[in-house]
Formats: structure tokens, C-alpha cells, sequence
């Protein structure tokens, strides 16, 4: 009936709808022919038909991941029915086994199959789980009290609060008129928007752009907050702290002050001693943690990208400082080649070196693996960062704590403390990423769009699909879930036509769909479509599992 509507209607059928031809009855098959016959000759395909959509822009390709990720339930806004919470998120049914599955592939890769080292044995990385609120002197000792913190302006007028080396300010070249402050990140064009208002016809080329760090605090009374309509609202900047506090026991007081973890390595150095002490682990080797961290991000935004609540994928590489080197080379090829795996390869991923200018001063060098976003493009976001840390943290816990951490080598007897090499990468960027990478724009299936997801990565590997739901359709197919969903993440799905069924799966980003349809009643072989392709073949149902086992490959 799909094929008959869509000549009633003069439109091309899909793909989809031509191969299930074999399924349609004599009767249904004859009046098909018929409506194609008369109808094409009576109204012929308009110039219309034929026109290829325009381009998405970034903006719009953003705004349609983010509409599909709620419309089918990977990602809601947190606290929805109350009208949201800005930057937390809810990960959806679909969402979860999204982010599970990078998880488990992250740990498999990390921890229980880590990989074969410069030397030809595999290095050793064992795991750990911290707790998110540590003693506060914890975040003393790694500076993060004391120097975790961005300097903030606020805006009298509108009450908004801004990081000062997030804004740019358009100057006029003349020397007349009002500053305007903008985003340095203007994916919205507040820019142009508030030259068209303020700047009294002049173009953008009679502004010079620059940072409002480099805007001297005698020029602030010149200045229109990005928001603002009036000059002279902007405050002098403040440091503002970005780890959010809370208070430990029954009394709330000053003195019972702890912290939410803002990342999860320090939870690893400090149970460095314990790790060596408990387990036959010998320098060097690596401990991993997976877990959630918190930031008071002054501005969340950009979906997922930046969140007051997050989730980390980090690992502290210990070595010999003479082997720093080699181990920080090392696992910046490592780490290239796990995104690599997962399908962001090519132009949309990079490897960007730190400048000086950018390094903490206890780094001996940093890069990042970044990827380039839709609200990004052309540039990119990052996406993980493999630091070379030296054995500063170490050294900050020991002083602090006064408990030693210097490591000996039971061969030589060399005591020395460990330098750190960290490959450090957001879950939940990670996500992002993946998403973005895997929509795919297809105007020749009836979803208009497909997740192009790696098949390990995908929530649901297979989809189970009755062609009907009466006789024995669903019962074969009810039975064929049962026994995969023993060993595979698969959706058996009976509601719909069988057109809107594979468009869910195709959104979805469902690898292969098996049909249920008479001819399985009949000799026992059912439909497989592949998602990209939508090809199309029969096998029997009792090779199902294997076929599945054969085309899922493992990162």
C-alpha cells in the first residue's frame, strides 16, 4: 500500500518500498502497475521533483541533531517539566546505551585489552572508582581552590554574567561611538546584529575586533555588554571559582565546607600509594577512572559540549622521567587511532599542539585531539587531551599530605617520584562527537536522515520486524528476539507499517533490520536490509546470530 499511495500521489517511491514489491499481493502488485501506468502518463514528474535540497548550514545541521536526539530519546534537557535546568542533561533510553557503549569501549581498550607498548608486551593499566567528594584539602593541594577560577565581568544593566576571555570587542576604527562587546565565539551573528543597531550604518569592516582582556578598564564606560543596550554596565573582572560547593554533616557551616569533584584525576594521584601498595604493579604503568565531574561553567552551552555535570575518561600514565618522553609520544598515537576507530577520521579530526602561551606552567607539553562541530566549523572543539604533567601532582599530594609517594623500583633500588603522562577525554564530548559524525542527510529514504553509527557503538544492533502483526509473524519474530537478545542489544518492533518501521530504525541508527514475512513461514528465511545501504537479502533464520556475530565487528 506504500508503493500504491505514493503513485496516487506522484511521488517517487523509496528505495525500501521497490524491494518489498516480492511482498505484496497479486492483487495489490496488478493495481500498482495499473496506477503507474496511467498516472505517469497523465502527470508527469514536475521540474520540482528533480531539484536537489540546498546544503545544510552548521547552524541548521546543529539544530536538527539536537531535535532528532530528543525526538527519539537520546538526550532531554534536565528537569524538563519544570522548564529545564541550563547546563545539565538527561541521556534518554537510547542515549544511555549510546554512552554505555563508548564507556565499555574506552575500558576494553584501557584497562582489559590495553595495547602492545613500544617494547612488544602490552602495558598494564588497572582501574579504580573514586569518590566524588574527596576531603577538601585534596583540591588545596592540586590548586584547584586556589587557582581554579576565570575571571568574570557582570552587566549592571542586564545581570548577566560573562567570562572575560570569552568576549571580543568591536572598536571603532574612527574612534566614534559606542564599544560593542560580542562572543568570540559568535556562532549566533551577535555580531553583526549589534553593529546593525548600534553602529549607525557602518559596516563590520570600520571595527577593529579585540579581546576584552586586552581593553584597559579606563575604556569600560565605553563599552555595550553583549546584552546590554546601555554603555558603562560592565564590571571590573573578578576571579570566580569554578568548583561547586557543599556541606558535609547535619550543621551547615563554614567548617564542614567540601567540594564536587571538578575532574577525576585527582582521585587517581592520591591513590597512587594504594594502587602500588595492593597490587603486583610495577613503574610504569597506568591507572584509569571513568566518572562524573562537575564545573560551574559560568556560560554552559552548545548542547552537550560544555555542562555544569559531565562525565571524564581519564587515565594517569606513571613512568620514569627518563621514559617521559617516549611514553608521551606514545599515547598520542594511541589515542588518535581509538577516535580513528570509531568512524572520526579524515577532515573533521585533528591533532593540535598547545603554544607556550596555553601550557600550565608544570606542563613539559600538551595536545589535543580535536574534532570539528557543527558550532564549531570551520574550527574545532576539543575533544581529549594527552598532557605531559611531570610529577607535579605527585609532589603537590606528598607535600600537602605529608605522606611520601616516591617510588622504588624493586629491581634497581632507584627511588625516584614518577612523572605522569595523561590522556584525558570527555564521555560525554565523546558522545557529541559521535552523534555529529554519524547523522547523515539521505533525501532518498523516507527518514530523510540516518545515524551512520560504528556497529559496536550502536544501541540497538538489530531490529526484529514482523511484516504484519497477525498469524505467525509476530510469534517467529518474538521468537527470534528472545534468542539474540541473549548475546545482542535488539529491538523487536511489530506496530506500523513496515515503511515508518525501518525509518525509526534508520533514525536510530539500527545496522540491520530482519523481516518476518510469509515466505518465512514457508521455508524458515527471513529479510535482512543493511541501514546504509538498504540492500536487501534472505538467509535463515537460524543463521541470524552468526550473521550478526560476522558483520558486528569489534573495535
Amino acid at each position: 500500500m506504500v508503493m500504491y499511495r505514493a503513485c496516487c500521489a506522484n511521488e517517487v517511491p523509496s528505495r525500501d518500498t521497490y524491494a518489498y514489491l516480492p511482498h505484496l499481493s497479486l492483487v495489490k502488485m496488478l493495481a500498482f502497475c495499473q496506477k503507474t501506468v496511467f498516472e505517469r502518463k497523465r502527470l508527469p514528474m514536475t521540474a520540482e521533483k528533480l531539484t536537489t535540497p540546498a546544503p545544510q548550514t552548521p547552524a541548521e545541521r546543529m539544530k536538527d541533531i539536537v531535535a532528532l536526539c530528543k525526538r527519539r530519546g537520546f538526550i532531554f534537557g534536565a528537569s524538563d517539566i519544570y522548564g529545564g535546568i541550563n547546563g545539565f542533561w538527561d541521556y534518554g533510553p537510547l542515549g544511555v546505551e549510546l554512552k554505555n557503549n563508548l564507556r565499555d569501549l574506552w575500558w576494553k581498550k584501557m584497562v582489559l585489552t590495553p595495547p602492545i607498548g613500544p617494547d612488544g608486551q602490552p602495558v598494564e593499566i588497572v582501574g579504580l572508582d573514586s569518590a566524588i567528594i574527596q576531603n577538601p584539602k585534596v583540591w588545596v593541594a592540586s590548586g584547584h581552590v586556589g587557582g581554579f577560577a576565570d575571571p568574570m565581568v557582570d552587566c549592571r544593566e542586564t545581570k548577566k554574567r560573562y567570562r572575560e576571555d570569552h568576549l571580543d570587542v568591536l572598536v571603532p576604527n574612527d574612534g566614534e561611538g559606542p564599544w560593542l562587546a560580542v562572543p568570540q565565539n559568535d556562532e549566533d551573528g551577535v555580531a553583526k546584529s549589534r553593529i546593525k543597531k548600534f553602529g549607525k550604518g557602518r559596516s563590520e569592516d570600520a571595527f577593529t575586533r579585540k579581546s576584552l582582556s586586552g581593553i584597559g578598564l579606563e575604556n569600560y564606560a565605553k563599552i555595550i555588554g553583549p546584552d546590554a543596550k546601555e554603555a558603562g554596565t560592565l564590571t571590573e573582572p573578578k576571579a570566580f571559582n569554578l568548583l561547586f560547593e557543599t556541606k558535609i554533616g547535619a550543621v551547615a557551616s563554614d567548617d564542614n565546607i567540601a567540594y564536587l569533584r571538578g575532574e577525576t584525576a585527582q582521585g587517581i594521584f592520591i591513590n597512587f600509594k594504594n594502587v602500588v601498595d595492593s597490587s603486583r604493579v610495577r613503574v610504569p604503568f597506568g591507572i584509569a577512572q571513568i566518572g562524573k565531574a562537575f564545573r560551574n561553567e559560568v556560560n554552559p552551552r552548545n548542547f552537550i559540549f560544555r555542562s555544569r555535570e559531565f562525565e571524564q575518561m581519564e587515565m594517569e600514565w606513571f613512568c620514569h622521567p627518563n621514559e617521559a618522553k617516549m611514553w608521551f609520544d606514545f599515547w598520542k598515537t594511541e589515542r588518535q587511532k581509538f577516535w580513528q576507530s570509531l568512524g572520526l577520521s579524515g577532515d573533521n579530526i585533528l591533532m593540535r599542539e598547545h603554544g607556550q602561551d596555553e601550557l600550565v606552567f608544570y606542563s613539559k607539553g600538551t595536545f589535543d585531539i580535536e574534532y570539528k562541530f557543527p558550532f564549531t566549523d570551520p574550527g574545532f572543539g576539543e575533544l581529549e587531551g594527552i598532557a605531559y604533567r611531570t610529577d607535579y601532582d605527585l609532589t603537590q599530594h606528598q607535600e600537602h599530605s605529608k605522606v611520601k609517594l616516591e617510588y622504588m623500583d624493586p629491581v634497581t633500588n632507584e627511588r625516584f617520584m614518577p612523572h605522569v603522562v595523561e590522556p584525558a577525554a570527555g564521555l560525554t564530548r565523546g558522545v557529541l562527537a559521535i552523534l555529529c559524525e554519524a547523522y547523515t542527510v539521505d533525501t532518498n529514504r523516507p527518514s530523510g536522515v540516518y545515524l551512520n553509527f560504528h556497529p559496536a557503538l550502536a544501541p540497538k544492533k538489530a531490529a526484529i520486524l514482523p511484516l504484519t502483526a497477525k498469524d505467525e509473524h509476530p510469534k517467529l519474530a518474538t521468537k527470534l528476539y528472545l534468542e539474540l537478545r541473549e548475546e545482542f542489544a535488539v529491538d523487536l518492533d511489530i506496530k506500523q507499517n513496515i515503511g515508518k518501521r525501518y525509518a525509526r530504525q534508520d533514525e536510530i541508527g539500527t545496522p540491520f533490520c530482519f523481516t518476518i514475512d510469509d515466505q518465512t513461514v514457508a521455508d524458515g528465511t527471513v529479510t535482512v536490509r543493511e541501514r546504509n545501504t538498504m540492500a536487501q537479502e534472505r538467509i535463515p533464520m537460524a543463521n541470524v546470530a552468526a550473521y550478526l556475530r560476522e558483520k558486528i565487528k569489534r573495535v
